[in-house]
């Protein structure tokens, strides 16, 4: 399949393991999320361009509110402009479960409203038709 759409979005859900555990108070490095975000480019491209596609690079990324170990993440890519080659993508991450340790080591909850932790715009490439 060729010719991305936009408006077309792609979502993954990750829990976030406290493996990942950077800093104090289980908060992980937003270099973490950069990655789900590469992750869920690559899926756009093959889905628009039958091609891994490569990430070209990020014209924005706000980190708007933590991201800790515990947490379930929704990621999503969004195409918001389609050039010949190019794909600019809409990122967001929102955590949608959090952990609870206050209440037990293994507590958790789904979050009545999502936080919005991390915004970018980014660019893919793929390769010509």
């Amino acid at each position: 399949m060729t010719g991305a759409a936009l408006g077309l979005t792609v979502t993954h859900q990750r829990y976030v393991p406290y493996s990942h555990a950077h800093y104090g108070g289980s908060l992980v490095d937003g270099a973490y999320v950069l990655g789900l975000f590469g992750d869920v480019a690559t899926e756009m491209c093959i889905r628009t361009d039958g091609d891994e596609g490569l990430f070209a690079s990020y014209s924005d990324v706000q980190f708007q509110a933590p991201v800790r170990a515990g947490d379930v993440l929704t990621v999503s890519a969004t195409v918001t402009r389609v050039g010949t080659r190019s794909r600019e993508l809409s990122f967001e991450a929102r955590v949608v479960c959090r952990a609870q340790p206050e209440r037990g080591a293994s507590a958790a909850a789904v979050l009545a409203e999502p936080i919005v932790a991390v915004t970018a715009t980014g660019t893919v490439v793929v390769p010509p038709a």
